[in-house]
């Protein structure tokens, strides 16, 4: 009989389902966009009810287009949005507002304060991360905060907090739970103990009620009835974290970097957390049920984890093409941005900082906007088209030179996948400006594949990592053509150009 893992691709503009088959090639795909709300300037949320009903028609789709029944299913993994914070009714299912995205900066005064408070050294110690409204700690204490009711019903144990892995999970399973990986972009997990910290459930007033249990990212949840028959659910992992193992950066000094949505680098450390200087952050990569025993307070029993990382996280990347085509309409498809862009020989002096919800990393400037520079008379079309596409190398390139300076791993090359990887262009101009060979891999699916590896790592489906490594393999090479005086240049420019965007929204005083 014909097997298959089903890999659940929840992103930030869209649902997805694809099929995997033993070699890891993909059988089947079904894709549905949702709704994007923006309630206020820098305010994003989602309809988390949206966000299930469209992932269980693309399941639904994906199986019935490819005739495949339940039985031949042998586990479905999840990937995720990471940090967008989901709060729901645990008697009704219902959640109790709109899910605050990873992009939503409602909350930056709130960190503002934190900081100035002198909580910074705990929440980097303990976490990993840097205090910010990227992550979900202020987003959920928002939510307590400002729903009518909301904190005295979690305290009685009455509402479920979860990122949307834990969301769909619930839906799926009737669980409760979290994953490693998504539990340490919190802002509320131990990184180093493996579990929720009192101090900084403390400091941000989380009733520990209202939290999912924490389990291993390849383990089984349980089983799902909702297609036909029961099938485990058996991987759970946030969407970069997932990648990075579909990648197979299974070893300290491998990295990737995912061109979604956002931009994701990550950089595998090994078995210790290794604490950043230059303003990255130190996330769980995994950990897998053959490591872990039972658990307390959602707490894995394991001493440590084996693949910690070092990430640093870009905003806008993918997204910045929809702004083009959307906002500018300078396109009518995203799919027409490297042929405009290809126009022209070079950015004719434009610069672009798409700062629309902040700076990421290494910046961490929420008051940071987006900002055009450099424009003449001459400027057209193609040359904003084309900064736009080298502003997305050019923050993957400041991520790098803090993940070296931190790491102290030297980088023998990058492995790119997600939407906007399949752009020759802009993968060529990431090498230049990184100044090492990227390599795309034949299957860019890598997201939904590190879902669908740790899924099936559970059941049986597939053996080792070892198993998984072979897999992999190259589709295509970029190596660097351009010399270090041009490359040290151009990012100097880059730079310039990000100060004009700094604290541009700040507040007076």
């Amino acid at each position: 009989m014909r097997q298959f893992i089903l890999a659940i691709d929840q992103g930030t503009t869209s649902s997805r389902a694809i099929l995997f088959d033993r070699a890891g090639n993909v059988r089947g795909v079904a894709q549905e966009e949702f709704r994007q709300i923006f309630p206020q300037p820098g305010w994003v949320e989602h309809d988390a009810n949206e966000i299930w009903a469209t992932q269980r028609a693309v399941v639904e789709s994906v199986m019935r287009e490819h005739a495949v029944a339940a039985r031949e299913v042998a586990a479905i993994g999840i990937a995720n949005q990471r940090e967008t914070t989901v709060l729901w009714d645990r008697a009704s299912g219902e959640p109790v507002a709109h899910a605050i995205v990873w992009q939503d900066r409602r909350t930056a005064g709130l960190c503002d304060r934190l900081r100035a408070d002198g909580h910074e050294a705990l929440v980097r110690e303990r976490t990993g991360l840097v205090i910010d409204a990227y992550f979900s700690g202020t987003k959920l204490q928002w939510l307590l905060d400002n729903v009518p009711g909301a904190r005295a019903r979690a305290e009685r144990g009455e509402l479920a907090f979860g990122t949307v892995d834990a969301w769909l999970a619930w839906k799926l399973t009737g669980r409760h739970v979290t994953d490693v990986s998504n539990a340490s972009r919190t802002m509320l997990f131990d990184i180093r103990r493996l579990r929720w910290d009192e101090d900084l459930l403390d400091l941000l007033r989380i009733p520990a009620a209202v939290l999912p249990e924490v389990v291993p990212s390849s383990g089984i949840v349980g089983d799902t009835l909702l297609f036909g028959g029961p099938i485990p659910v058996a991987g759970l992992a946030g969407d970069q974290q997932a990648a990075t193992f579909g990648q197979a950066c299974h070893r300290p000094g491998m990295a990737k970097n995912t061109y979604g949505t956002g931009c994701f680098m990550l950089m595998h450390t090994g078995a210790a957390p290794v604490s950043s200087r230059n303003n990255l952050l130190t996330t769980v990569g995994w950990t897998v049920s053959s490591e872990e025993g039972s658990t307390d307070f959602g707490v894995p029993a394991a001493p440590s984890c084996e693949d910690y990382m070092l990430e640093g996280s870009v905003f806008m990347a993918g997204a910045i093409v929809q702004w083009l085509r959307d906002g500018l309409g300078i396109i009518r498809a995203s799919s027409e941005i490297e042929a405009l862009a290809t126009g022209v020989p070079d950015s004719g002096g434009v610069v672009f900082v798409p700062a629309f919800t902040g700076l990421g990393a290494p910046w961490w400037d929420a008051y940071a906007r987006g900002t055009i520079v450099g424009m003449t008379r001459g400027t057209a079309a193609a040359h904003i088209a084309r900064a736009a596409l080298e502003s997305i190398a050019n923050q993957s390139a400041d991520v790098l030179a803090a993940m070296q300076k931190d790491a102290a791993l030297p980088l023998a090359e990058l492995r790119v996948d997600g939407g906007a990887a399949r752009n020759d262009l802009l993968m060529q101009v990431q090498a230049d400006v990184l100044g090492v060979p990227v390599v795309r891999p034949a299957v860019t699916e890598t997201t939904a594949l590190g879902a669908a590896y740790l899924a099936g790592l559970a059941v049986g489906f597939w053996s080792s990592r070892e198993e998984i490594a072979l897999q992999w393999r190259a589709e295509r090479r970029f190596e660097p053509r351009m010399g270090e005086d041009q490359r040290s240049a151009r990012l100097a420019t880059w730079r310039r150009a990000v100060e004009r965007a700094r604290a541009w929204a700040a507040p007076e005083g």
